[in-house]
């Protein structure tokens, strides 16, 4: 461009700052590659991480009933604390830096990683004092008692002690996440899955100068696992490979709202979810015994199952929706949005349909108690045709963290527990049948699914909404 010496100098045009790779693939490449090439190593993550509950759950169904029971006790709230750092929080982290690198304010996005950090930590720390002072009302109140009471008391008292570092993990794995990298925290967190393989069982049934520690050398494994792919992350992030970077500045609310509107508010969603599960389990305790929670436990891990699934394209959507949106390229927005959710509808549907067919075939795993068998059948059979309605709509609520607009989500969310705990604990009531409750679960899944639909449908994410409308072309 030739300019002319006596041009005045705000005449002359400004450059615009060059785009980086992986942000330009955001919002120019073709959607369905994309979106497959940065959900598989996504899917990883979530797998990996799910894989250390499904470990240590085997691992412990060699120490009895009790407990496996005591496990099913924590399980919620532990994973509570991986959907609501990694999902939660973590979306809302992703998202605020895809929208700063969409609108290319790269150091925005660099101070938001601080922000992040300390978000996560103040939040796992409050979580963590919780559980340690009133675990054992709480899980009394789920249904705990006599050996399986005490042997969830343990584990909890040790995961829940450590529980800090999952949010770091997670932290840190979001912030790497939001700059569309998938594949670094995938390795990173499948590679410490891997070493918990033998990790697991080696400290909860000892070899050599190690002593058997029982549930405890589960816990202790686990928490082992968050320190050690935290300071993996830790380190990318600091090396300077990451496309945002840690750097020290003061703290400011601004930026933390940004984190805190979409996180806080994703947060209730993942309570709801954890609640809900929670309070089906000490309906089940209540009415048919710790045998019947350890049945209803076990297959509602395949439901659990279904979230690292869906988080696997849910991240990538985040990323997506989020820089697309920031870019003012609507349209193109809720294209991914609906290719995100139609494909997670088909895995989660094939899951699904699967456990309802073979249910005994997922929970043989890990028990052979006829009482838990039988339990967890009757759910996966009524509750499993439901998944992909589950699928659709958790998807949907990952792009709506994307687009910074959770409203919608949560209140199907509402929907969800008002069906599933309402709706259950009166046909219990009706008919004692655990059978017709479980259905009253998959019927609230499915309402959840067509409430968020309806509402991207709608137009929800785009009103009233300082959007910019032009597409960005630089």
């Amino acid at each position: 461009m030739n300019i002319r010496p006596d041009t005045p100098v705000e005449a002359v045009p400004i450059a615009p700052p060059a785009m980086n790779p992986r942000t330009r693939v955001l919002l120019q490449g073709p959607i369905v590659p994309t979106l497959l090439r940065m959900a598989w190593p996504n899917v990883l993550i979530m797998f990996g991480q799910a894989a250390t509950g499904l470990i240590e759950t085997y691992w412990v169904g060699y120490l009895g009933t009790d407990a496996l029971a005591g496990m099913a006790l924590v399980f919620p709230g532990v994973m509570l604390m991986q959907m609501f750092s990694a999902g939660a929080m973590g979306g809302g982290i992703s998202s605020a830096i895809a929208r700063a690198l969409g609108a290319g304010k790269r150091d925005q996005a660099d101070a938001l990683v601080l922000h992040a950090l300390v978000i996560n930590l103040v939040i796992g720390t409050a979580f963590s004092a919780a559980v340690l002072i009133w675990g054992r009302p709480l899980y009394r109140l789920l249904g705990g008692e006599g050996a399986s009471l005490e042997a969830a008391l343990i584990y909890s008292n040790i995961v829940f002690g450590g529980i800090v570092l999952l949010w770091l993990m997670n932290a840190l794995a979001s912030v790497i996440r939001g700059t569309g990298n998938m594949l670094v925290p995938a390795l990173v967190i499948c590679a410490g899955a891997i070493a918990l393989v033998p990790l697991s069982p080696l400290l909860i049934f000892g070899l050599g100068p190690i002593p058997a520690m029982g549930i405890a050398g589960g816990g202790i494994a686990l928490v082992l696992y968050n320190l050690g792919v935290a300071l993996v992350l830790g380190w990318y992030v600091l090396s300077g490979r990451n496309i945002a970077r840690l750097r020290l500045a003061p703290l400011s609310w601004t930026r933390a709202r940004e984190i805190l509107r979409v996180g806080a508010v994703a947060g209730v969603s993942t309570v709801q979810t954890n609640v809900t599960i929670a309070l089906v389990t000490a309906l089940v305790g209540l009415s048919a015994g710790p045998a019947a929670v350890a049945g209803f436990g076990t297959a509602a891990r395949l439901e659990y199952l279904l979230v690292p699934l869906v988080f696997g394209i849910g991240g990538p959507l985040v990323a997506l929706v989020g820089t697309n949106i920031g870019a003012g390229q609507r349209e193109r927005a809720l294209r991914i949005a609906w290719t995100g959710a139609t494909t997670a509808f088909v895995l989660c549907e094939i899951v699904g349909v699967a456990g309802a067919f073979f249910p005994a075939a997922w929970l043989s795993l890990f028990g052979s108690d006829p009482a838990m068998i039988a339990t967890g059948s009757a759910y996966l059979r009524a509750v499993g045709p439901f998944y992909g309605c589950f699928g659709f709509g958790l998807a949907l609520y990952f792009a709506s963290q994307g687009a910074g607009k959770l409203l919608w989500p949560l209140l199907a969310g509402f929907a969800r527990m008002a069906v599933a705990i309402g709706g259950g604990w009166l046909v219990l009531t009706l008919t004692g049948s655990l059978a017709w409750m479980f259905l009253s679960v998959g019927l609230a899944l499915a309402v959840y699914g067509a409430g968020v639909a309806a509402a991207v449908w709608s137009g929800v994410w785009f009103r009233r909404a300082n959007v910019p409308a032009a597409p960005r072309t630089s």
